[in-house]
Order: structure tokens, then C-alpha cells, then sequence
């Protein structure tokens, strides 16, 4: 098992947002230095708790200051961007990582970005969809462009210039183009399928319980059986809420704590998914009734806390759970105490990681 990083970071609305971003910023550091071996950053334009507002702006700030974690797009939200824009900035910003870069994409799920940009009613999966196929087209295609669809076109053929470069959208780095991965946020989730079967992989996202995080890979197996291709748990991702700490006590303080991050991040996430009528992702079972699904009972389910032992535990016991995966992301949170946010990646990298790998290197030669 290898360890990634995954923000979506969700900070006090009256945190100095230069202080947010710099942390966040850390964060990505400091995972590079522990061996992460990927990290990705979501985007949300209309949010104060959620307060990155590109991702690849975010992670241009990152090229020079990491050396060997691939940094990942966590996700573009196709629906808001024309695909012409899309395609050409992430192809800039593959070369500049020098192809260190990963291009995850989704509809978007936050309604009032949805809103700003005009397609809160609108089919955003179609648009999903229309978007990235229009991107794809991009860097397969040569000037003149005519790549026309229901929400956009992509035509470049009376300014067309082959003599003087002028008319030409840039291709990645990495070809056909870089990696693409989706976020699965629904239990059972048909994207998982098709994105497998166009040669995509999944993330599972942290605020799923296990029950629907387990429904994801038979999905996946259907995808890459579609495609013809073998499918293989170490191209499944699924990212966690984790909590280290030198001792139990201190972690069950900072984890539990109402007013700590940890709770705070999932009060917000409760607070969207209810009133936008998406409480089902926090549901344990298809039927459970939205008002038993209370926030100590998702926050109860949802995080692992704990001395390097009771997390690796926690974690492998998960692992029984819902099957063998190639990457744990570690789900970042604000930093309301530093030195503890710091210590807990520290202490998966250094003191959890080796423990499950041990673990799960035992299990396979029994098995053998």
C-alpha cells in the first residue's frame, strides 16, 4: 500500500485566508518529504470554509517546492470552464511539472459554484461529459479545430495561421495525456464503471461509509472488463480520515473534539449534503430514515484515530472490509493545532505505513 494526500480543505470562516493557504501549501511539502507518492487539491470558487479556488493555480505554487509526489487536479470541475481552457492550461501545466501530474475531473458537487457559473439547472453530467470529451479531442486533433457539441464549440479555422504557430491549442506533456482519475461519491457508482472502461481510475471518496466504498470495486471489475483490461486493486485509491497521534489520549482529544477540525470539517459536509438533499452518502444502509443519520454517528464511523498501533488496526481491519487497494489518501484537514497536524503524517508515513505493510505482506504469503 502506498500514501497519498487528498484536501478538500475545509478552514474556520474567520481563518486569515493567506495563513489557510499557506498551511495547505505546508501540507503538500511535507508530504513530499514523507514519500507521499501523490497528492490532490480540490477546487471551490463560492465557499469561505472551502477556500481554494483553483487547483491549478494551487498547484503551480507547489512545482519548485516538491520534488517526486505527483500532484493531482482534486477535481476540475468541468461544467464551469470552457473545455479549450481546460485543455490548454492543463497541458501547460503538465510540462510544467515536467509530467509529475495527474488530471482528476468531476461534475463538481458544490451547488452554489453551480449557481455562479450558470448551471445549477442545467444536465451537469452531461456537460461533465460533453467537456472532457472535447478536451480529449483537443489533444488529439491538429489546427483547424471544428469540435462542436450541445454546451460548447471548439472552432478555430478563419484565424488559423500554420505559418506563424497562431490557431494551435497545446498538447500535454504526457501521452495520449496525463492520467485521469475520478472521484466516486455515490454508493455503486456507474461512473466508477465507465470511467474504468475508458482506461480511468477511481478515488473513493473519505466521506463514504465503508459498506459503499466496498460497492466500488465490482464496479470498477465490470469497467475494465468492458475495456478488455485486467483489473488491478493497486489502481484503486481511497482516501480516509486519519488522525495520528504519539498516544491515544491526545488523539482521541484532537479527533473527537467538537470544536476541532476533524468535527468541524464533517458538521460542514452534514450541514451541505442535508440541506442540498444528499444526506444518503452518510447513510449506513439504503433505508435508514435521514433523521437517524446523525453527525456524531458519521464522525463516530468516518474517522480513524489513534497511536501509530490502534490506526493501523483501524486500518487494516478496514482493509478486510472493503477489499485490497493500491493507495490510502490521507483526507487533509485545517491545521488548528500545527505541530499536531504535522506529527499525524508524520507518524502515518514513518510509523503506520511500515506496520500495515507488514501486515498485508504476512497475510499474502499465508495466503500462498
Amino acid at each position: 500500500m502506498q500514501l497519498g494526500f487528498f484536501t478538500m480543505p475545509i478552514h474556520p470562516l474567520d481563518k486569515d485566508w493567506r495563513r489557510s493557504l499557506r498551511e495547505d501549501r505546508e501540507a503538500f511539502i511535507l508530504a513530499d518529504e514523507l514519500g507521499f507518492t501523490e497528492g490532490y487539491v480540490g477546487e471551490h470558487v463560492t465557499d469561505r470554509a472551502e477556500n481554494i479556488t483553483s487547483c491549478m493555480m494551487f498547484i503551480c505554487t507547489l512545482i519548485e517546492a516538491t520534488r517526486r509526489i505527483r500532484l493531482g487536479t482534486g477535481t476540475v470541475n468541468m461544467p464551469n470552464a470552457h473545455p479549450a481552457a481546460v485543455a490548454a492550461n492543463i497541458a501547460m501545466l503538465d510540462h510544467l511539472l515536467d509530467g509529475r501530474f495527474i488530471f482528476g475531473i468531476s461534475p463538481g458537487g458544490l451547488l452554489s459554484d453551480a449557481e455562479v457559473f450558470g448551471n445549477l439547472d442545467a444536465d451537469r453530467n452531461a456537460m461533465f461529459l460533453e467537456a472532457i470529451n472535447q478536451v480529449l479531442e483537443i489533444w488529439r486533433s491538429d489546427p483547424p479545430y471544428d469540435i462542436r457539441g450541445r454546451f460548447w464549440n471548439v472552432v478555430v479555422e478563419r484565424q488559423f495561421m500554420a505559418d506563424i504557430g497562431q490557431g494551435y491549442l497545446p498538447k500535454p506533456l504526457q501521452q495520449p495525456h496525463p492520467p485521469i482519475v475520478v472521484t466516486a461519491v455515490a454508493p455503486f457508482s456507474k461512473g466508477v464503471t465507465e470511467a474504468a472502461a475508458r482506461g480511468w481510475e477511481p478515488i473513493s471518496a473519505n466521506f463514504l461509509m465503508p459498506q459503499w466504498v466496498k460497492s466500488h470495486w465490482p464496479k470498477y471489475v465490470e469497467g475494465c472488463a468492458r475495456a478488455g483490461r485486467p483489473a488491478d486493486p493497486v489502481n484503486w485509491r481511497v482516501a480516509k480520515s486519519i488522525f495520528v497521534a504519539d498516544d491515544d489520549a491526545t488523539a482521541r482529544a484532537y479527533a473527537t473534539d467538537p470544536d476541532g477540525p476533524y468535527w468541524y470539517y464533517y458538521s460542514q459536509l452534514y450541514t451541505k449534503l442535508k440541506r442540498g438533499g444528499r444526506i444518503g452518502l452518510f447513510k449506513s444502509r439504503a433505508d435508514q430514515p435521514d433523521d437517524e443519520v446523525t453527525l456524531e454517528d458519521v464522525c463516530d464511523k468516518l474517522i480513524f484515530w489513534g497511536s501509530p498501533e490502534r490506526v493501523a488496526e483501524q486500518i487494516l481491519a478496514f482493509r478486510e472490509e472493503v477489499g485490497d487497494f493500491g493507495t490510502l489518501l490521507y483526507a487533509g484537514k485545517d491545521w488548528k493545532d500545527r505541530e499536531l497536524g504535522r506529527r499525524s503524517m508524520i507518524l502515518l508515513a514513518e510509523k503506520v505505513l511500515p506496520r500495515v505493510n507488514a501486515a498485508i505482506g504476512k497475510g499474502r504469503a499465508a495466503a500462498e
